[in-house]
């Protein structure tokens, strides 16, 4: 905050907190039951929910995240300290959890943005030469693809962790490419409604295993099983068959704020329904595909929104991409893309058509449409906000 702007009504100067001295003698203990963060879902498919977290749900996650098997900081010394940037806002609970309470935990440096801005996140590279980045798929975009992102800005990592969606391998393929050394691309998966951790890639695991596009394996003291989306009360299916992801755990929400009825239709069984779909290999390493209400129904079929961005990104011309489905008379529904070219290039929509029908199958190809546009609409944490485009093509075709 500037010197000259007011604090907002209910907040705190920082600066007149940490000059505060507190008798701690005084500090009442809490009940681990008590709910201490009120953090809201994204939001993406319907409004946010206020999520009760209670003092055991954050503390047992965060000592889930501190397993030394899956913990990516090193131990700061005299000698050392690890730079971590916080490039996610604190508002998220993929910021405040895993960017500052498990690092804070470890005494890494945290060097804050105010928010992403290409210019803002080159310059925290260059100056501050970070050992681990916690990003977001579009930002791992950003560095694979932007040729002001060099070489040279890379050389300090050691690991790079992408959340909140899916990241393609074809990104995470770039960003190795461009630095030329050796850098662990992970992945990891949580929600709000988990404080958030659920999965997380292991370096160890990762080279011993050369999977690609894993969420990783479950967090200690924790079970996650897959379910028919027809039928969440199910036992739950075996691997390598995809269906939606169900959680249990000490880190899983205490329910939804004043929201009763989604609270029920949140938990089957004592599990969370996370909404996700997904499934785990033979080896117990799991893999996201997309958001249940995500889904575009086509003739009964079922066409996941994220397989296709991914083939489209592939594209030379395609710098960014999103997938809604659209009204359509015959197929109830059927996929419409979204795409910002690259800069300077010639998108030929009609040659992007076939190339994206050369590869699915012929439910799954663009009926509805290729859209050009400037960019494609996200959240704070880089999910796609399908319901504003969905807005967007509605107005359109009145």
């Amino acid at each position: 905050m500037q010197e000259s702007e007011s604090i907002p009504q209910g907040a705190i100067d920082f600066r007149e907190f940490t000059d505060t001295t507190v008798d701690i003698e005084d500090v009442t203990n809490n009940n681990p039951n008590d709910i201490a963060m009120l953090p809201y879902s994204s939001g993406t498919t319907g409004l946010p929910k206020g999520v009760e977290l209670t003092n055991y749900n954050i503390l047992a996650n965060l000592r889930q995240m501190l397993d030394p098997y899956l913990r990516l900081a090193l131990d700061t010394t005299e000698n050392h300290q690890d730079v971590v940037p916080a490039v996610l806002p604190w508002f998220h609970i993929y910021g405040i959890s895993v960017l500052m309470f498990n690092h804070l935990y470890h005494l890494c440096k945290l060097v804050s943005l105010p928010k992403f801005t290409p210019e803002l996140f080159i310059t925290t590279l260059v100056k501050h030469q970070p050992h681990v980045l916690f990003i977001v798929p579009p930002i791992v975009l950003f560095m694979g693809s932007h040729p002001a992102v060099k070489k040279e800005y890379l050389q300090s990592l050691r690991s790079i962790v992408s959340g909140a969606a899916p990241l393609g391998a074809l990104d995470e393929e770039r960003v190795l490419k461009k630095a030329e050394k050796s850098i662990d691309v992970l992945q990891g998966y949580g929600l709000t409604e988990s404080s958030p951790s659920v999965c997380i890639s292991s370096p160890r695991r990762k080279k011993e295993l050369g999977y690609v596009g894993s969420i990783g394996e479950i967090v200690p003291n924790t079970s996650v099983k897959v379910v028919p989306i027809d039928n969440p009360a199910s036992d739950g299916l075996g691997p390598n068959q995809p269906g939606e992801l169900l959680v249990k755990g000490p880190q899983v929400m205490k329910g939804y704020h004043n929201r009763p009825e989604e609270t029920e239709k949140a938990f089957v069984d004592g599990w969370l329904r996370t909404g996700d779909l997904g499934y785990y290999d033979d080896n117990k390493m799991f893999y996201l595909t997309d958001r249940l209400k995500e889904l575009i129904k086509v003739k009964g079929f079922q066409v996941a929104p994220a397989e296709l961005e991914e083939i489209i990104r592939t594209y030379p011309d395609v710098a960014d991409a999103a997938v809604i489905g659209v009204p359509h008379e015959a197929s109830g529904e059927v996929p419409r893309a979204y795409i910002v070219p690259k800069p300077n290039s010639k998108l030929d929509t009609k040659k992007l058509d076939d190339y994206v029908a050369e590869r699915v199958a012929s439910y799954k190809t663009l009926k509805g449409g290729i859209a050009v546009v400037d960019s494609i609409p996200k959240n704070a944490s880089g999910k796609i906000l399908r319901m504003a485009l969905k807005q967007t093509y509605e107005k359109e075709n009145r």
